[in-house]
């Protein structure tokens, strides 16, 4: 159109000295519909760029949140052990939390460990607490002794817990009335005489203290006996003072003699322990050993064969820390009396009512709360499985089950 305008000027005798009327400015209506449609289309493709990088940015962001929720909530409420949840609301309950119905979990020793050491501050508890004994077995194979001991603990359900640790792949062969029915931990390979019968004691004593109703830890073997019916041995550990570990020091080859002396200056010659791995402990002093790394890796770095872990860490651990809360005595009964690196080992032909009765009072005395006593011994080893007909035989006279 500007090209007409210009013709009709000039037909109009516009000579030279108007050729300013040559100049055609832009038409301003095309001027703003150029401007108008790019400025459109840049804001459009901004807009879009931009909502495009939030939706990207709050998915990752979901994606990480998420990823955290489950893998810190996994350490709290781990799924193998609270159930699947079916529904999209579901949750796990407080109960499940603080008496978790099943033992299988998905966690490392070292976050079963964290995880273990957990303690409430409030001193009240939000639910009515029943203290319960939680029984520790540790075995390589069978519990020969598993009928003897369900009659044990027949009729007591709410008084104990069971945790049984075998090897990584064995499966406990129990029928489903049995009190060791869906009882194993995860568990990991175990060698003797070296740190990882430690690791087993500690995996024993972290899944027990995951139910905040377990006050008393005892440790045993495939091997042990009760000595006395449930009730006795329950009001016998629920109400002590102390725990039982043994722990002493003597100038023995087998004893101070294991000595490393890499292990100053944290843990000096004076302060060296020694006692049966055989231990029963307060839930206090559980969460201390469950907690303890500084100590465990002293251990596991300087106490090696001929030095036994089992033997020295735990009593060790008490008497340089919690000596006063130590009865510094064993509550499970064997016979070393013959000699040799392992005890004494009883079959059917030596169960009698005599011989329980002979165990049981052992022509000893020691202390409880404080109070002398003749009752020193609540359970006895090293049994062989031959010796589970004459002790069922038993139960309903001495054992009193």
């Amino acid at each position: 159109m500007c090209g007409d305008a210009k013709s009709t000027l000039k037909s109009r005798g516009g000579g030279a000295g108007d050729e300013e009327s040559d100049y055609c400015p832009p038409t301003p209506q095309k001027e703003w519909w150029w401007w108008s449609s790019t400025g459109l289309v840049k804001l459009v493709s901004i807009t879009v760029v931009f909502m495009a990088g939030v939706v990207i940015g709050l998915s990752a962001s979901a994606n990480v949140s998420r990823y955290y929720y489950n893998s810190h909530t996994e350490l709290f409420f781990p799924v193998t052990t609270y159930g699947n949840c079916e529904r999209a609301d579901c949750a796990p309950t407080f109960k499940s939390f603080v008496h978790p119905p099943h033992l299988a979990h998905s966690m490392s020793d070292q976050e079963l460990f964290w995880r273990a050491s957990l303690v409430p501050a409030a001193e009240e508890f939000p639910f009515q607490r029943v203290p319960k004994v939680a029984f520790l077995f540790m075995t390589r194979g069978p519990l020969p002794f598993a009928p003897l001991w369900d009659r044990f603990f027949r009729q007591h359900q709410d008084l104990y817990s069971i945790y049984v640790h075998t090897l990584p792949d064995y499966k406990l062969n129990v029928s489903k009335n049995s009190a060791f029915y869906g009882r194993q931990i995860l568990s990991e390979e175990v060698s003797w005489g070296s740190i990882t019968l430690v690791d087993a004691e500690k995996r024993l004593l972290a899944n027990a203290l995951l139910d905040f109703s377990n006050e008393r830890f005892v440790l045993l073997s495939e091997s042990c006996i009760p000595l006395f019916n449930f009730s006795t041995v329950y009001e016998y550990l629920i109400n002590s003072t102390h725990s039982f570990v043994e722990s002493y020091n003597i100038d023995t080859p087998q004893c101070a003699g294991r000595y490393n002396h890499r292990m100053a200056p944290h843990i000096l010659p004076s302060q060296w322990r020694k006692g049966s791995e055989w231990f029963e402990l307060n839930r206090k002093l559980a969460v201390q050993i469950v907690s303890d790394n500084k100590y465990y890796s002293i251990f596991q770095k300087h106490c090696r064969p001929s030095c036994y872990p089992d033997e020295h860490y735990i009593p060790t651990y008490l008497h340089l820390f919690h000596g006063s809360l130590n009865a510094n005595r064993t509550i499970t009964w064997v016979d070393w009396s013959r000699g040799g690196p392992h005890p004494a080992r009883y079959g059917d032909a030596n169960i009698s009512k005599d011989f329980i009765q002979t165990i049981r009072s052992n022509g000893a005395q020691c202390t409880y709360n404080s109070k002398l006593t003749s009752v020193c011994y609540l359970f006895a080893r090293k049994f062989a499985p031959s010796a589970l007909g004459p002790l069922m035989n038993l139960t309903s006279t001495v054992l009193d089950f």
